[in-house]
């Protein structure tokens, strides 16, 4: 029999409900004293139109919005900032990167994460060009139905580029809303409840700079650790700081350990300075990518793989890296080869067209571990 003193189980879900609730702000001036701190600490950035030029009616570049927003979707704006001037100096609107070589615009993607973005990036510039005459669609779902955007890219590029009141909302805004309204719910099942509240705070005026404030105050202020309460515009009326909570959340549910895969892979060198590489497949990881021949990367032991070309192979060490569902370990295997050997896979490229910098960061890391064993027994 049920003890007369319990909560029925509806009673304890409602309980648990309610110590979840997220805590009442007012919005409106929440938002209001955020635009205001925007206007004093806006960071510059090679991409961005700050608020006092925004407000004197310059207008974004809708290409620069979209072009940073892709880029740091897998990197940081300190690492993004220079691989952007370098880009856009290069291609400098939507019609010059729709012209470009894709094999250029790969190459130049290199550091800036997966290259199936770089892929979606010229799909996206060459529809831009062709279907829309070369200017972005400004409606959110218009540009959610481009290439390689997202429903957080469309919302980036909607609310700062066209100022439309779309709710952007990235992991600095997550932390921002979630302290903001004391929500405990762990990440990722609380990003719902977090992008509805977020909703709350855009303002129908200003939410292109709106967005951008949240985004600064989340990477400058209301950082990850330790973070800066007493130089926050929304501590007045954050919930989490008033219950001392602040540097506590947003609550992240456990991770799972990353699985780990194995591979092998074969750096083959003539004496005359060429090497083999070869196209990776378009789909996948690295898609599209030079790199050097290997096998299937697998949990546990590799299978069976025969080398790309009849060499007296050496092993050179191993290389990790860090992909954003595993961990990858690759045996690397380096040989000398002759003049007239015939590979069954890829091709050589001379020592004069062999670029190290143009591979992929994982490729890069293969070929500085085979240098010094084909060196040593050259």
């Amino acid at each position: 029999m049920r003890d007369a003193g319990a909560p029925v189980r509806g009673q304890a879900r409602a309980a648990d409900r309610a110590a979840d609730a997220p805590a009442a702000v007012d919005a409106p001036a929440a938002a209001a004293a955020l635009l205001a701190w925007y206007g004093r600490h806006a960071r510059a950035l090679p991409w961005r139109v700050g608020p006092a030029a925004r407000q004197a009616g310059v207008a974004p570049d809708p290409y620069r919005v979209w072009l940073s927003e892709v880029m740091l979707q897998q990197t940081t704006v300190a690492a993004a900032e220079g691989h952007f001037r370098r880009f856009a100096g290069r291609w400098p609107d939507v019609r010059a990167l729709a012209a470009a070589p894709e094999a250029e615009v790969m190459a130049a993607w290199a550091g800036l994460g997966y290259y199936a973005r770089a892929r979606n990036l010229i799909a996206c510039a060459r529809q831009v060009a062709a279907a829309h005459g070369g200017c972005f669609p400004a409606e959110e779902a218009a540009l959610g139905a481009l290439p390689g955007i997202g429903p957080y890219t469309a919302a980036a590029v909607a609310a700062i580029a066209f100022d439309r009141p779309a709710v952007v909302v990235d992991g600095n805004v997550e932390r921002v809303v979630a302290r903001l309204f004391c929500v405990a719910t762990p990440l990722p099942a609380a990003k719902p409840r977090l992008r509805a509240l977020a909703a709350t705070l855009t303002p129908a005026v200003r939410p292109g700079d709106h967005a951008q404030a949240m985004m600064d105050l989340g990477a400058t202020v209301c950082t990850p650790r330790r973070p800066d309460c007493g130089a926050c515009p929304l501590a007045p009326y954050c919930a989490a700081r008033a219950a001392g909570r602040a540097a506590e959340l947003p609550a992240r549910a456990p991770r799972r350990a990353a699985p780990l895969r194995r591979g092998l892979a074969y750096v083959a060198r003539r004496a005359d300075g060429a090497v083999l590489l070869e196209r990776r497949p378009a789909r996948g990881l690295l898609g599209g990518m030079a790199g050097w021949p290997g096998s299937v990367w697998a949990e546990g032991t590799p299978p069976a793989h025969a080398p790309p070309v009849a060499a007296d192979w050496r092993p050179a060490g191993e290389v990790d890296h860090v992909f954003t569902h595993f961990r990858l370990r690759l045996e690397v295997l380096a040989a000398e080869v002759g003049a007239q050997a015939a590979p069954a896979r890829g091709a050589f490229v001379s020592a004069a067209d062999f670029a190290p910098s143009s591979l992929p960061t994982l490729m890069r890391k293969v070929w500085d571990r085979a240098r010094p064993a084909l060196d040593g027994g050259a």
